[in-house]
């Protein structure tokens, strides 16, 4: 079922979880790109009420959010976990609006479309008024092969991921420059957040593990949705996912085998011209991705393309990805697919 919501022009935004870290980003790139907003709400805990933050020249009050909180909007996004979002997304869209969901709430309900703007952006429509925003690492990934796809078939994918501080939130990031300093400083630090000293150190992701299959949530989640985005249900994916003492932009090691022979130059070439991509790739000086310059940038940094060695075809090429987690594997995205809303709902009116 199609939800045909009715946005106007300068729309009433709201942000649900706008004092978390991906709240605080999704008001800053509706800034940033000049979105239109006719009014901007600013939704959270009773905990976090009576906040004021800047917009646009001005402080907006941040409310406390309750099931009467939608009237009169027409686009929500949503960042506050998917308890909350399972609980208030569904009023959102009773009041008329269109929800943009950053949880793990609705990616894989087949009747909510999963969305990444370069990658599938226009298999936006139909939805019921839920639009879900994806797993970071899926978002950063898809944004990079999305346009290889569109050129050859992909057998199959192996990740490796580099998850920084960010995708638990403000409170991991914090913990991590506290632990940071007290390491340099030769003093005791007893973590709160993270399930393992974060400063000098790389992990496992702290998400759950699957006894029977060995893989933690992060790693089903990022091979569910990855396959799904990609139009792609049956593709092998291997996923390991790890920790790094790095505050914001998660990195991937990325082996992606083809159906026939491929280069690095093609795939550099094609990357080059790819919406959402910048090419790092230069091998003179040792210069590729990294999450300190893809941290606050909108596109994803993609480099190190060569052959992998282990296929002796030719078939299969290695990359490494950054990108900045809070942006294109958050709240970047959420907001491309509001911007996508307003465009179609623009073009509609025009016909």
């Amino acid at each position: 079922m199609n939800v045909q919501q009715s946005i106007p022009p300068l729309p009433v935004i709201a942000v649900v979880g706008a004092t978390g870290a991906v709240g605080i980003e999704i008001i800053n790139c509706l800034e940033n790109r000049d979105v239109p907003v006719g009014e901007l709400r600013l939704l959270a805990s009773a905990r976090s009420a009576g906040q004021r933050l800047p917009f646009r020249g001005s402080e907006v009050l941040v409310q406390e959010l309750t099931e009467r909180s939608f009237d009169a909007c027409n686009i929500v996004f949503f960042s506050a976990g998917a308890t909350v979002s399972r609980k208030y997304a569904p009023l959102a869209v009773a009041a008329g609006a269109v929800v943009v969901d950053n949880s793990s709430a609705f990616r894989m309900d087949p009747n909510v479309p999963l969305i990444v703007p370069e990658a599938n952006g226009g298999t936006i429509a139909p939805h019921a008024g839920i639009i879900a925003n994806p797993n970071c690492v899926a978002a950063i990934a898809t944004t990079a092969l999305a346009p290889l796809l569109r050129c050859w078939a992909i057998t199959r994918l192996n990740m490796v991921t580099y998850q920084s501080a960010s995708g638990a939130g403000a409170a991991a990031m914090d913990e991590l420059r506290q632990a940071t300093a007290a390491a340099v400083n030769d003093e005791p630090f007893e973590q709160q957040i993270m399930p393992h000293p974060m400063a000098f150190n790389l992990f496992s992701h702290n998400a759950d593990i699957d006894p029977e299959t060995g893989y933690n949530g992060e790693e089903t989640k990022v091979i569910a949705e990855t396959r799904r985005i990609l139009d792609l249900p049956r593709l092998p994916v291997g996923i390991t996912c790890v920790r790094v003492p790095v505050l914001r932009a998660h990195s991937i090691a990325l082996s992606v085998r083809f159906d026939g022979f491929v280069s690095p130059e093609s795939v550099r070439d094609k990357l080059s011209s790819a919406p959402g991509v910048r090419v790092v790739d230069d091998i003179e000086n040792n210069h590729f991705p990294m999450p300190c310059e893809a941290s606050g940038i909108e596109d994803v940094l993609v480099g190190r393309i060569r052959t992998d060695l282990i296929d002796p075809t030719g078939q299969t090429i290695a990359m490494f990805i950054s990108g900045d987690q809070l942006l294109k594997g958050a709240a970047l995205n959420a907001v491309q697919i509001a911007e996508n809303l307003l465009a179609q709902h623009v073009t509609s009116q025009a016909a």
